[in-house]
């Protein structure tokens, strides 16, 4: 299992909270502004300079209205 925040798996995670974000037609500042954070929180975590613990993660899913549940899913197709 490799553990750097520039794996292959955790990259393809940060594209799709990318794309999820853009499905749910929302900018990075309008997200940063619900999670109350900076953009730059948001911007860092998809660019994959930021790594998320699965409590953010959860915050994040349920900012762009999906759940942890269809992150997986995704992630495995």
């Amino acid at each position: 299992m490799e553990k750097s925040i520039y794996s292959a798996e955790y990259q393809r995670l940060c594209a799709l909270l990318r794309a999820l974000r853009l499905e749910a037609g929302m900018t990075q500042v309008q997200v940063a502004a619900v999670l109350d954070v900076p953009q730059s929180f948001v911007s860092k975590y998809e660019s994959g300079e930021r790594r998320l613990d699965v409590i953010e993660l959860r915050y994040v899913v349920r900012t762009l209205g999906v759940s942890m549940q269809v992150v997986l899913d995704r992630l495995e197709q």
